[in-house]
């Protein structure tokens, strides 16, 4: 599914949307060149779930939680050097949980996740204006993502 956007009220819905319809256990993985709305995103992602704290990329922490309808793992996999790194963290015990996990830049560790991701690829088109967005989303990695 592709979707077109052209304000960061609108990326951010998509996000809204996405997490109307999530279920525990799911993996969402985000991709896209640096300031793309990854978090943006992710901000309307965790309003669907309920959650109304300030959301913030945990780049240097490597994941956030939050409570909301689901509990919500957000990874920043950004400064992950090698993938074996998420095993020291406890990754398992997120992707296999009762939570969702929402991971930016998860195509740097796709060697561990689960088959089943969905993943999201968020990019720009300066042709279209600043705000611009197409959002693809899908099961296929390979085909949605261009990784």
């Amino acid at each position: 599914m592709i979707i077109e956007t052209y304000s960061q009220d609108e990326t951010e819905k998509i996000g809204y949307d996405t997490a109307i319809k999530a279920l525990p256990g799911q993996i969402y993985c985000l991709s896209g060149d640096l300031g793309v709305g990854k978090t943006v995103f992710t901000r309307g992602f965790a309003r669907g779930l309920g959650i109304d704290e300030h959301i913030t990329s945990p780049t240097f922490t490597i994941i956030n939680e939050y409570e909301g309808r689901l509990p919500l793992y957000h990874f920043d996999v950004y400064r992950v050097a090698d993938p074996e790194e998420m095993d020291y963290i406890g990754c398992d015990e997120y992707f296999f949980g009762n939570g969702v996990c929402l991971i930016e830049w998860a195509e740097l560790i796709e060697d561990i996740i689960p088959e089943n991701a969905v993943w999201i690829k968020i990019e720009k088109d300066l042709e279209k204006g600043t705000d611009y967005r197409k959002i693809t989303i899908g099961e296929d990695k390979d085909e949605n993502t261009g990784c």
